[in-house]
């Protein structure tokens, strides 16, 4: 899928792609690349990232997030922004096994 991120956030808006489609084709390329391009230190777990999907989209097809033009459009968040229970280094060897119990204000805003 070559959209951009507002394309996406339509066709899901639409119903033509769901959320689940989305993040599963951004995790196969992430998956296809990733050895080559070394872009993240760290990637979610498929099922956890799929699960999230799956509950974005129930809440979606409910009329929830009827305002968000990017409801269900998969976001990689930067090694420095802390999510509650993911590996987060900031790319620093000091930080190699740091798992916040927090999520980041930017980042909770961009789960609204």
């Amino acid at each position: 899928m070559s959209l951009t991120a507002a394309e996406l956030g339509r066709k899901i808006k639409s119903g033509e792609v769901t959320a689940v489609q989305a993040a599963q084709e951004a995790l196969d390329a992430i998956a296809a690349k990733e050895t080559a391009v070394n872009s993240f230190v760290t990637v979610v777990d498929r099922d956890k990232v799929l699960a999230q999907a799956e509950n974005v989209q129930k809440q979606i097809e409910a009329g929830e997030y009827a305002d968000s033009p990017l409801a269900g459009v998969p976001v990689a968040i930067k090694d420095n922004m802390c999510i509650e229970g993911i590996l987060t280094t900031c790319s620093s060897k000091i930080l190699n096994n740091f798992y916040p119990t927090y999520t980041a204000e930017a980042v909770l805003n961009l789960q609204k």
